[in-house]
């Protein structure tokens, strides 16, 4: 009877701790999801204030239709994230369900046992009983035995009424553990039905601006172009000045270059850029504050998903008045400044290149050592949408990187 009585105490005890390593994992899993869960209600809460700041003008309806985009994305990650959720404690909801059957089920057999050892030890209760069966032992080692026999039971029993105890406590903190986890999920389930219908109402918007647009076709389509033709125009001039600042500074070297498109590196050169390429994925943002309005790469465009666009570096939108600054310590090499536009910076940091573009006033000259976080100037404020947008591009020699894999969580 005692050996299968510890066998169930060991099983419990054994699933329990499997239960709690389960709970641990998942509770991670939870954690981590609660943080992009936080991160994306930040960046909704983010594009609401900079992207849909009320205006006389409420700017053009390509803006318009972009920012409508953008959060509509963030918002279906968001619920993607707030569903992942609720089926995580839902699985947690199950597991602890099915636990506490097994310990009520343990409790009620433990609990029935020991009702039995306490009658049957009241029953033998009697010094003259137990007095007796030690005396009726054949000899001296069965009287022994008995002894140790009679002191494992005691022991046995001690231990367990301290199981009970224990399993009374887990089952407790179980049932805590549960009604917490249904009140997380009905909050999760609340905010869900939130974010969906606010979905059906950016739906809702965005229909009405497709609506719009498709009656004045021919003007979307000379915004999308003037549009592309402006990046042209900025890319086309990036490109010309790095591959100027490269032949000037490999002149300066007095050594033959490989490549007219690579620099050639000096020892401190080569250390520079070492040290930044061990950074990819670290380096901090070229603006202290604000959201990715738009990434790297081809993308498909807001109201045609069939027409193609590319960019060739990363957009960040942020607030009026906000500065650009260095995302590594390097030398500036090249300013430029677009005919009727706004300015811009190149940085050198070995042979790779950082250019913050749509500033309107510049604390930097070529020539300038700048050090991480160095302020280059004041980002251009748009005064028909109230929009503060930094350009920013990443060049290793002249091939254009992807900044989004280079910048922290960019």
């Amino acid at each position: 009877m005692i050996y299968r009585k510890l066998h169930i105490i060991f099983f419990t005890t054994v699933t329990f701790f499997l239960l709690c390593v389960g709970l641990q994992a998942q509770t991670e899993e939870q954690k981590a999801l609660e943080t992009k869960r936080e991160q994306l209600q930040k960046e909704i809460t983010d594009i609401n204030r900079l992207l849909f700041a009320e205006k006389k003008e409420k700017g053009s309806v390509l803006d318009q239709m972009e920012a409508l985009d953008k959060k509509m994305s963030v918002r279906q990650q968001l619920i993607n994230v707030t569903n992942q959720q609720s089926a995580l404690l839902n699985k947690q909801i199950n597991g602890n369900i099915s636990s506490i059957s097994k310990l009520r089920g343990d409790l009620k057999e433990l609990k029935d046992e020991y009702g039995m050892m306490i009658q049957k030890s009241y029953q033998n209760s009697s010094k003259q009983s137990r007095l007796m069966f030690l005396l009726s032992s054949e000899n001296f080692i069965q009287a022994f035995k008995r002894l140790q026999y009679m002191k494992q039971y005691a022991d046995y029993r001690r231990e367990q009424g301290q199981q009970i105890v224990v399993k009374t406590d887990e089952l407790t903190q179980l049932n805590r553990d549960l009604t917490v986890q249904r009140k997380e999920k009905e909050k999760l389930i609340a905010e869900n039905r939130k974010a969906k219908a606010q979905m059906m109402k950016e739906m809702k918007d965005q229909k009405a601006l497709l609506g719009s647009i498709r009656k004045n076709e021919s003007k979307y389509a000379a915004a999308i172009k003037k549009k592309t033709q402006e990046s042209k125009q900025i890319e086309r001039q990036i490109d010309k000045l790095i591959r100027d600042a490269i032949a000037s500074a490999n002149k300066s070297t007095g050594k033959k270059a490989l490549s007219a498109s690579k620099f050639v590196l000096t020892p401190e050169a080569m250390l520079v850029a070492n040290s930044f390429s061990a950074n990819k994925g670290k380096l901090i943002w070229p603006v202290e504050k604000g959201i990715k309005s738009q990434g790297f790469g081809v993308y498909s465009d807001a109201v045609y998903p069939g027409i193609k666009h590319e960019s060739n570096g990363v957009i960040i939108t942020t607030d009026q008045g906000a500065k650009a600054r260095s995302i590594f310590k390097g030398e500036v090499i090249a300013i430029m400044a677009v005919p009727g536009g706004n300015k811009g910076v190149s940085i050198k940091h070995g042979n790779y290149i950082s250019t913050y573009y749509n500033l309107s006033e510049l604390f930097v000259k070529k020539g300038d050592k700048v050090s991480t976080k160095t302020e280059l100037g004041t980002i251009y404020t748009n005064r028909f949408n109230g929009q503060t947008r930094l350009k920013f591009y990443l060049y290793e020699d002249t091939s254009k990187l992807n900044p989004e894999e280079w910048v922290y969580q960019l």
